[in-house]
């Protein structure tokens, strides 16, 4: 039987992990639930180009709560980072949201209809506001290894189902949200999360079950974004 090239299985990632190391084993951790988001309904149909508006809007109404929180996570880490290349590489990636994504969102809501007052004080679900709470403790940590496994699954976790080898939808609104998550630069981008956070990932034992209890919450997060979207 031909498999469906508009419905893949789970991408595999291209991101380089050290083999049994802090990040391997994070991964590991919630891979039932990592593997499930990156192959779910809404990543097969928004490549399929076959996602309802009325799901699209919705989802991204949602996603777009997470713009503040994410910048302050990321300014967080121009604070926090104990080097100072990694601290302007977080100050570059401000500049690129503040560009490029934000621009993709504006023109999607007037695309798809979204008012103003659903744009910037929407009704928010559970999952978004337990998603934007996990957010918040993470910046008010100021803790580079907390902020950074926030970091590591907004970004590799979109990267894997972004990175599959499938034709491309027609309509902006699709396309353009894929290729904000693909790409040589956004793949570097993801591998340098991956690597800071495996080099300062702490060596209490203490510590690291804290991480990894956030870690596996977060990823369940995820996945609980997706399902909400056809709620």
């Amino acid at each position: 039987m031909t498999e469906n090239p508009t419905t893949p299985s789970a991408a595999s990632t291209s991101i380089r992990v050290r083999p049994g190391g802090h990040v391997a084993r994070l991964r590991e951790s919630a891979a039932q639930d990592w593997d499930a988001a990156v192959d779910h309904r809404f990543v097969q149909e928004l490549f399929a180009g076959t996602v309802e508006d009325e799901v699209l809007r919705g989802y991204l109404v949602q996603d777009y709560q997470f713009f503040d929180t994410f910048l302050s996570m990321l300014g967080g880490c121009v604070a926090h980072a104990d080097q100072v290349p990694a601290k302007l590489r977080f100050a570059r990636q401000l500049g690129m949201l503040a560009a490029d994504e934000d621009g993709y969102f504006q023109r999607t809501f007037d695309e798809l209809g979204v008012p103003k007052s659903d744009r910037t004080d929407p009704e928010l679900t559970d999952t978004t506001a337990a998603f934007r709470q996990a957010m918040s403790e993470a910046t008010a940590s100021q803790s580079y290894p907390h902020l950074l496994v926030l970091l590591v699954i907004a970004e590799w976790l979109y990267l894997d189902w972004g990175e599959r080898e499938v034709k491309m939808p027609r309509r902006y609104v699709h396309t353009e949200w894929i290729e904000l998550h693909r790409g040589q630069d956004f793949r570097a981008w993801v591998q340098f999360l991956v690597d800071e956070l495996e080099r300062v990932f702490p060596q209490d034992p203490a510590a690291q079950d804290r991480l990894t209890q956030v870690w596996c919450h977060v990823v369940g997060l995820e996945l609980s974004f997706f399902e909400v979207a056809y709620a």
